[in-house]
């Protein structure tokens, strides 16, 4: 049994926090918002998951040392865009020898268009970091749906522990030491679930869907390799697995984005109907970023970002791709 801190109220944190606690640990969630506080705590509910009840063994408290005091292990489940911020408000709470910290968030840091464990380790130098991702939506681990993650770290003595402590019957953890490659495939994936949002909102079929898959991950891999990941990386559970669960469920809130895009609906208009916070729309803005920085080839993410901010529109953007120059495939 494991004292585990998350900081972060969302659906993703509490059902990193329902898996943890059903098998045996002791788990305490930061939010910054009273309502959902009392919520999970008196009602034992999660307006992000509306078909689970919490169990007695996650609480949850406004305040971040209650948390991460005493914790054998502290998760970063907060949105990208947010994460710097939030570190700097707990790290004098951590305890750096005792306590990994493990980004579970899937982004960019798009100010300064780094992945998250950096973040991390730029506010707190000394901290032992590593990353939880993979083909995982909230909805199903909160119920106990067999699942299947990478756990990241260049350090093997924290990627191994945080494997020890999530492995079970209905969750398996692979451990990879590519940092990069694993939270890179992770933030990238998004980009092209909102594509396929758009792709599904324009009936552009199955040929079109596998097309962009295909396509996508090459642009990822491409951009990947460039940053210092493994190619390989991204053809495994954090890459490929991951575009897969992403681009073809209804959980995912970057495909329904994309798929109101797709019906003409403005940013602002999208951003209000999904209600939580899109990653994909400031991952589309890094990964152009990105791309111009190290000059690597990536035309789906210039068409999607001419659609998000030059006003494109997508029947255009589909039609310039394929148009493009005749090549080989590899």
């Amino acid at each position: 049994m494991k004292n585990i801190a998350i900081i972060g109220s969302g659906s993703w944190g509490v059902a990193l926090a329902m898996h943890l606690a059903s098998i045996g640990n002791n788990v305490k969630i930061w939010s910054f918002d009273e309502s959902e506080a009392n919520l999970i705590n008196n009602e034992k509910k999660c307006k992000f998951l509306p078909n689970i009840t919490i169990p007695n063994n996650i609480v949850c408290s406004l305040s971040y040392e209650e948390v991460i005091t005493g914790a054998d292990l502290i998760l970063h489940v907060t949105p990208s865009k947010f994460t710097r911020n939030i570190v700097k408000e707990y790290k004098q709470y951590v305890d750096v020898q005792k306590q990994p910290i493990i980004v579970c968030s899937k982004g960019l840091e798009l100010s300064t268009l780094s992945i998250l464990t950096d973040v991390v380790k730029e506010e707190i130098p000394n901290a032992k970091i590593g990353a939880l991702s993979g083909p995982s939506h909230a909805e199903e681990v909160s119920i106990g749906v067999p699942t299947v993650l990478v756990s990241a770290s260049e350090d093997e003595d924290v990627r191994n522990y945080v494997q020890d402590i999530f492995m079970s019957k209905n969750m398996r953890v692979y451990t990879s030491d590519d940092l990069t490659g694993v939270e890179f495939g992770s933030a990238l994936k998004n980009i092209i679930a909102f594509c396929a949002g758009i792709a599904v909102e324009l009936k552009l079929g199955d040929n079109t869907f596998a097309a962009l898959l295909t396509r996508g991950l090459t642009e990822i891999a491409r951009l990947g390799e460039k940053v210092g990941a493994k190619k390989e990386t991204f053809y495994g559970l954090t890459g490929l697995g991951d575009l897969i669960v992403t681009c073809n469920s209804e959980h995912s809130r970057n495909r329904k984005a994309g798929r109101l895009i797709g019906r003409g609906l403005s940013l602002d208009e999208v951003k209000k109907e999904v209600g939580m916070v899109i990653e994909s729309v400031d991952n589309i803005e890094a990964a152009y970023k990105l791309k111009e920085k190290y000059n690597v080839e990536m035309p789906i993410v210039e068409e999607v970002y001419n659609v998000l901010y030059n006003g494109e529109n997508p029947e255009e953007a589909v039609y310039k791709l394929m148009q493009r120059d005749k090549k080989p495939e590899i």
